[in-house]
């Protein structure tokens, strides 16, 4: 069974990878014909404290339909405009702009399909609001927005209740990291607290399995997870976990890869060991 879900996440990740790439290519040809035309900019507008500003058709939909981001302006194209929906929106002030208007807020290389979008950032939310949940994701110190957009999107997709990271060391609410989830940011809890070690044993506390994955591991993850209630915990790219993050979890499992590249990624590594604790929960009697 499990061998069949690879196979199905080498196509999921393969897909991604096809975006991402296409992506990629769109910024640095834009990149590339504005350096050449001198219209090139290395700095730009910010947004008001206490504000972000979302781009992508993805991100800027999901926000506008979620009843706890307060939204404020939104600038678009027309043929944007007529892709959203904007009916349950009509308190959002709307502007009508050409796309290389949005180019001077953002900068040339945001791939913002021709929206923009004022809004407040979300409020945080607290461990005690993840206890409902019966899978979570830890990350322990992962700096890279799109890293992190990347496993939000990945963690929505397997039905992750929140997702719980540093104050410090980790990326804040931005329309990059918004950009990548691809509207994920909009569907889950991200929790940050200041003590990752003691939020992890407030976790063992509650009963959950705490397992991080390091390449060092006594087991494959497969053969490790045997808990109705998972937390998962990934460590930054190229560190791995601190080491008070490893003294702390329940276990630590490895991701055994059958081909010949034995280490991925930390967002596919997350987006494969999320696929495997969601094989656990549906193979699991429900209780």
């Amino acid at each position: 069974m499990f061998e069949l879900g690879m196979k199905q996440v080498g196509k999921i990740n393969s897909a991604m990878s096809k975006q991402d790439t296409h992506y990629a290519t769109l910024r640095r040809k834009h990149r590339e014909n504005a350096k050449k035309n001198g219209t090139y900019e290395a700095s730009f507008d910010k947004p008001p404290d206490g504000r972000v500003w979302l781009y992508g058709l993805h991100a800027v939909g999901a926000a506008l339909n979620n009843p706890k981001r307060i939204s404020h302006t939104l600038w678009a194209s027309e043929n944007a405009i007529a892709k959203l929906n904007l009916s349950e929106a009509s308190d959002v002030k709307v502007v009508s702009i050409h796309p290389k208007e949005i180019d001077k807020k953002l900068g040339n290389e945001a791939v913002h399909q021709g929206v923009l979008l004022e809004a407040e950032i979300l409020a945080n939310q607290t461990l005690e609001d993840c206890w409902d949940d019966d899978l979570l994701l830890v990350l322990d110190q992962v700096t890279d927005p799109h890293n992190v957009g990347a496993m939000i999107r990945s963690a929505v997709a397997m039905g992750v209740g929140a997702i719980i990271t540093t104050a410090r060391h980790s990326p804040g609410e931005s329309g990059v990291l918004a950009k990548v989830a691809s509207g994920g940011l909009e569907h889950i809890k991200y929790v940050t607290v200041r003590n990752l070690a003691n939020a992890i044993q407030a976790i063992n506390e509650r009963g959950y399995q705490t397992i991080g994955l390091d390449s060092e591991g006594p087991k494959d993850l497969t053969e490790t997870i045997g808990a109705p209630k998972i937390a998962l915990v990934m460590g930054a790219e190229g560190k791995g976990l601190r080491q008070k993050s490893r003294e702390s979890v329940s276990h630590l499992a490895r991701l055994d890869m059958p081909g010949p590249i034995k280490s991925l990624n930390v967002s596919n590594a997350a987006a494969v060991a999320l696929f495997v604790a969601c094989n656990h929960r549906n193979a699991s009697p429900q209780p």
